[in-house]
Parts: structure tokens; sequence; C-alpha cells
């Protein structure tokens, strides 16, 4: 499996003008777990692109905006007049309503497309088989469990540390939490193998969203 790990684009401004689309994320842990579920995707369908390949060669950029204050994010490239694909986290209510609506003001510009996805983040999409394999325990979770925090969770009562999860303060259990979403989006997410994602994902979302952003791309 191609290691994303130490790959990082260039960023001078000959490379933002050179790029056809905009990829805006909330987060890195998405990009690396884009990147790993699109390699793995083009193996059985080639039309599909393999986004790290796309960023490499200049003609794609990801933006991790950070999940906050999505509204002043929805036109901040309008300037430029490039393409953009927003990829959003469904989450739970409150926040889900205020992403559909930021979805829906994007979906309105020329160009662009915003999605918001059906499960919970990008995690719910890991099938629990490839966390096994990887890391040699075992979970269950539904579509809108905090799949970060069941995963360190489990990690943390496997017998690598001592103690009760319960009696972990605040802190430490967000500590634990990041660093299990990025296992997850990382390691867990090379693992993962197309008869993986297609129980995973039943309705095809991820093979969309990357059959939209070669379209988008090939646009510009």
């Amino acid at each position: 499996m191609t290691d994303f790990s130490n790959h990082k684009p260039p960023d001078d401004q000959d490379f933002v003008d050179r790029a056809r689309i905009l990829v805006i994320v909330e987060a890195t842990n998405d990009i690396e777990f884009l990147q790993r579920i699109s390699l793995t995707l083009h193996a059985v369908d080639s039309d599909l692109p393999i986004l790290a390949e796309m960023e490499q060669q200049g003609q794609l950029i990801f933006v991790p905006f950070g999940g906050n204050n999505l509204p002043s994010w929805t036109h901040r490239f309008a300037a430029p007049g490039k393409p953009e694909f927003f990829l959003l986290d469904h989450e739970v209510s409150p926040e889900t309503e205020s992403r559909q609506e930021a979805a829906e003001t994007i979906n309105q510009r020329p160009g662009c497309r915003a999605v918001v996805t059906r499960k919970r983040s990008l995690e719910n999409y890991l099938h629990p088989d490839a966390i096994r394999e990887a890391g040699k325990i075992d979970v269950t979770f539904g579509d809108f469990d905090p799949v970060g925090t069941v995963v360190a969770k489990a990690l943390f009562e496997s017998g690598i540390f001592d103690g009760l999860w319960e009696l972990l303060s605040r802190r430490s259990k967000s500590r634990l939490t990041s660093r299990a979403k990025r296992w997850l989006n990382t390691t867990v997410a090379s693992q993962m193998r197309a008869e993986h994602i297609e129980q995973r994902d039943p309705h095809g979302e991820i093979a969309s969203w990357l059959t939209t952003i070669g379209q988008l791309a090939h646009s510009f």
C-alpha cells in the first residue's frame, strides 16, 4: 500500500494557479482517508481518480478548513473561479442541519458541489474487520456512533494501558480519541479492501464523491 504519510504538496502560487480543483474537507484525517480509499477503489474501477496522484501532479489541492465556521467558507475561494468540491460530515443535530444548509448554498454556485455524508463521519465507513486486522480489537458501531471514541476506548482497554476508561479525565479521553482517529484514517483505511467498502457503503457514496471530483476537475 502506498505510504502518503510524509507527502506534502507544494504551496507556491504557481501550484495553486495550475490546480484544476479544490477539495475542501474538515480535517487532515479526511485527506488521509480519501487518498487511501481512492487508491483501493481505483484498483477495481480505473475510471475513478487516485486523489493522491492528482495532488502530486498539481491537479488537485486539498483544503482542510477545520470544521468550524462553515458559512464563512462557502464563498471563500470564489474569486479564482476554480471548481470546488466540499465533503461535509453529517455529524448529529443541530450541526447536521447547519451543514445541509451550507451545502445548499455551495451547490448554487457554478462549478461547485457539496455533499453531506449519510453517516456521521468518514470513520463510520470503515469496516470492523479492517479495524480488527489492524489493531487486534473487536468493535461494533452504528452509522452515527462516535467511532473515534469507541475505538480509543477499545484500544485503551485492550491491555495496553492500566486503569478504567471511565476514570480518565476529559482531556485524556480527547487526546486518545484524536490518536485513534489518526490511526483509523491512515492504518485502518489502508486495510480496507473493496469488499469492505462495498459492505460499509452499499449506496456507493464514496465512489460518487470520487466521480464528481474527477468530473469537476476535467470541467475546468
